[in-house]
């Protein structure tokens, strides 16, 4: 009834699913490309958090010796250089004011 013997719907219904099934299949290549992008951005800022962390734990550890020497009785050869160094920063600044 209506449809004849000629059977042109079912070829146009193919080729819409075919073309569906490939905008599909793009959709997911896009979505997989766009995930491995952020993994490797992700995996780039834990890397530089590591790498800040590792610093951090470096220059704690050598304020810690600091400490430790002072509480000793010396003080560290560092120390004093951070001390001068303020120091004269200080008579820049006064020496700046006058």
């Amino acid at each position: 009834y209506g449809r004849g013997s000629s059977g042109g719907g079912s070829g146009s219904k193919r080729c819409d699913m075919r073309a569906k099934l490939e905008r599909s299949r793009q959709s997911a290549r896009e979505c997989r490309a766009r995930k491995k992008l952020r993994y490797q951005y992700l995996e780039e800022l834990v890397a530089d958090r590591e790498k800040a962390v590792l610093v951090l734990r470096h220059e704690l550890d050598m304020y810690r010796q600091y400490f430790k020497e002072m509480d000793e009785g010396n003080i560290p050869e560092a120390v004093l250089q951070i001390l001068e160094r303020e120091q004269e920063e200080r008579e820049q600044q006064i020496a700046q004011q006058k």
